[in-house]
């Protein structure tokens, strides 16, 4: 049990070390040089019981696999480059997004996603034609 538990630290620390959302191959590149021989498949186990502890949650972006970050206490947002993939976290909240409803229709929750390009020189320099979506390895994610 020490193992896994080892394999799981590396996950929660490579994601509070990162403070964006990561997705499990993104987490999984970096967690391994914190616990050699960690695997995919561990790294999403990992991921399950960090979920399942509160520690860790799902960030769903319509198009891209899904990101895992640790847990806010506070709402917050989402940023996602559109030339590397990489989602970053947006501390802030428009006020009075709850009065774009149809008028009678009360807002429960809200989600935004901001597109475009991170500061990454990578990315700032890329030619608008090349700014492709990157392949992403080992997409899927779990519930």
């Amino acid at each position: 049990m020490n193992y896994a538990t080892r394999q799981r630290s590396a996950v929660q620390k490579t994601l509070e070390d990162a403070g964006r959302p990561m997705t499990p191959a993104e987490i999984w590149t970096v967690a391994r040089s914190l616990s050699p021989g960690l695997g995919i498949a561990t790294v999403y186990r990992a991921l399950r019981i960090l979920m399942d502890m509160g520690a860790v949650e799902v960030v769903e972006i319509p198009g891209a696999p899904p990101h895992y970050e640790r847990k806010h206490p506070q709402h917050h947002h989402h940023f996602l480059c559109e030339h590397c993939q990489r989602v970053f976290e947006v501390e802030a909240c428009t006020s009075g997004i709850d009065q774009l409803a149809p008028a009678g229709f009360t807002v429960k929750r809200h989600s935004l996603t901001l597109y475009g390009v991170c500061n990454d020189p990578a990315c700032v320099n890329r030619p608008a034609q090349q700014a492709q979506p990157a392949v992403a390895q080992f997409a899927g994610g779990f519930r």
